[in-house]
């Protein structure tokens, strides 16, 4: 690794870890009914490609929502969490018997984890905080290198259209004063980073992933997140076979603020 990239690793590190001193990462998936839709559908996919014994690699674990989950079903799990705020609540949840090897690190740099190790790699978090593209080749590269050949890949990017959407449930003067380029309708990429389905899906492609699942992983959660926490549990069960009915297809793929591609190595 050269000088240039080491520098530009601090840097961002030093930039995520402000913003998580800020953010309650810990509650975000667990919040309220809408906020648990995009675990729960996560969660889904992930399961589908999980064997007995499976390894996984979590980048970006954030406070190790996903981590303990799979953990705690009996999966052996390595956990790469680059906020300090995130690391310290992590380690506070962690019980001595969780299968869980938690290691403070940058997606940038997987040195540590030799080639075709893991089954499963999660990249839930990562792809929201790189600006430069080299650097997003560079994650998704090596999120490729470690995963095993026929393992899946797990890829979340924030969805920059459904945002200028969302951002009307804080903001009732977005279209006026929201921090975006009124000329181009392009949302200013701090603190977070913005894609479109297609290129989000470009990236990928370039990258030599191929594809085996586009996903709403959120869905209309986040802009109606009043109406589906105040649901019953009936009416929560029935409205995740819903979302779960949709979630793939491609009229609703654009219609949710976290996008799932499920992914492995050609």
């Amino acid at each position: 690794m050269d000088l240039e990239m080491i520098r530009r690793i601090q840097e961002d590190s030093e930039q995520v870890n402000q913003l998580y001193e800020k953010i309650n990462e810990d509650t975000r998936l667990n919040r309220s009914k809408a906020g648990r839709v995009e675990f729960l559908t996560n969660v889904r996919y992930i399961e589908r490609y999980l064997k007995p014994g499976a390894k996984i690699l979590d980048l970006g674990a954030g406070t190790g929502e996903y981590s303990l989950y799979f953990a705690r079903k009996g999966y052996s799990v390595s956990a790469l969490e680059l906020a300090d705020a995130n690391i310290r609540v992590f380690r506070s949840k962690l019980r001595p018997e969780d299968s869980v090897e938690l290691v403070q690190g940058n997606a940038l740099d997987l040195s540590r984890y030799p080639s075709d190790s893991f089954d499963v790699v999660l990249v839930f978090g990562p792809l929201y905080h790189l600006h430069r593209e080299e650097d997003r080749r560079r994650c998704i590269a090596e999120a490729m290198r470690v995963c095993k050949k026929d393992g899946a890949i797990f890829f979340a990017f924030i969805n920059h259209d459904m945002v200028m959407l969302t951002e009307l449930n804080y903001n009732p003067q977005h279209f006026r004063n929201g921090d975006y380029q009124k000329d181009t309708l392009r949302l200013n990429d701090f603190p977070f980073v913005f894609f479109t389905s297609e290129e989000a899906r470009a990236q990928l492609q370039a990258a030599g992933v191929e594809l085996l699942h586009e996903v709403a992983s959120d869905g209309a959660s986040e802009l109606m997140e009043t109406q589906i926490s105040a649901m019953d549990e009936e009416s929560y069960r029935q409205y995740l076979r819903f979302h779960w009915y949709i979630c793939e297809k491609p009229e609703f793929f654009g219609m949710t603020n976290h996008m799932l591609f499920v992914g492995r190595k050609k």
